[in-house]
């Protein structure tokens, strides 16, 4: 597979987006991205996109649309789905309407647990594939990403494993131009989208409601001691789900929350900012797991309403303004 003979497409372009659309648009892929808000596209269109401080790189995007219809219409042969997984509905419904391109293969580059198999649901399992994204920032200016960290490897699996030359193929482009990408098979990658989802669990809920950032949370005792009760009820029902994790997953938990640095997680700037969260694909769905094996989880249950109660508010906060 050659990098310029397919369009890939790139849907939400927050700090995971924009991060993945420069390093394959730096492969040579003909790349296209696609955003709702029009400033931000307009901005991309006349300034390019930046990523600084972990990741130095900028570079212009040709194809910009405002629309996933119109990204769609232009014939892009993969889409990357960088946007927010409450969002996977709305998507699923635009490419059911749009999308006439019956071999579209879709790649999920989303936090959370069950956000391939939303996809899985309404398409053959072979055009799905998830990634596990193990960088992370958070956004200077609307084209700007001040990359924080990134803990390499991301990982990429086909969502029946029928697909692994994509797979492959997709991350040698990223390996090439330094975004360190592992291919894997799907029951690997079910195990690293837990673990993920545990590192997001254990600590963005709290730093969103308290308004620590990552290192703070980790310095402070109290909050510290929150979130190894929390990593160690979350790794119960990993491991009633049969998820195999790293030997000593709680200290390396530890010690990649205080390597974070002075950032905020994802889940945290969406709650400061008034806007939905992902709290229902990460601890709520550590709660809803528990419940299957009758598991009792009341530190990521309190946690999971906080943010939804908090959300709740800040949204008829807006419709009442």
């Amino acid at each position: 597979m050659e990098p310029n003979k397919l369009k890939i497409g790139v849907l939400g372009l927050g700090p995971v987006g924009l991060t993945i659309a420069v390093h394959l648009k730096e492969a040579g892929c003909d790349v296209a991205i696609c955003d709702v808000i029009k400033e931000k596209i307009n901005l991309i269109r006349t300034a390019g996109i930046h990523l600084v401080e972990k990741i130095e790189k900028q570079c212009y995007i040709n194809h910009t649309y405002y629309s996933l219809k119109d990204m769609l219409d232009s014939g892009i042969d993969i889409l990357i789905c960088a946007s927010k997984a409450y969002h996977v509905d709305k998507i699923l419904d635009e490419i059911r309407e749009h999308n006439q391109n019956e071999k579209l293969l879709i790649i999920s580059a989303q936090n959370g647990i069950g956000v391939s198999q939303m996809y899985a649901d309404h398409f053959n399992e072979s055009q799905v594939f998830r990634m596990v994204v193990n960088f992370a920032g958070n956004m200077n200016a609307p084209n700007v990403v001040k990359v924080t960290f990134f803990n390499p490897p991301n990982y990429i699996a086909s969502k029946d494993d029928t697909k692994r030359d994509v797979s492959d193929w997709f991350a040698a482009l990223l390996n090439s131009v330094n975004l360190s990408t592992y291919s894997i098979d799907s029951f690997t990658l079910r195990n690293r989208i837990w673990e993920k989802t545990l590192l997001n669990a254990g600590l963005s809920p709290l730093c969103a409601i308290s308004g620590l950032t990552m290192r703070e949370a980790m310095v402070d005792p109290d909050t510290n001691e929150i979130v190894e009760k929390l990593i160690l009820e979350s790794i119960a029902v990993a491991k009633a789900e049969e998820i195999v994790l790293p030997e000593n997953f709680v200290k390396l938990c530890i010690r990649y929350f205080k390597g974070a640095g002075d950032h905020f997680p994802s889940l945290a700037v969406d709650l400061m900012n008034k806007s939905k969260t992902e709290i229902d694909f990460m601890n709520g769905k550590i709660v809803e797991f528990g419940r299957k094996h009758y598991i009792r989880t009341p530190l990521n249950l309190t946690l999971t309403n906080l943010v939804k109660a908090i959300t709740q508010k800040n949204l008829s906060d807006e419709k009442g303004a």
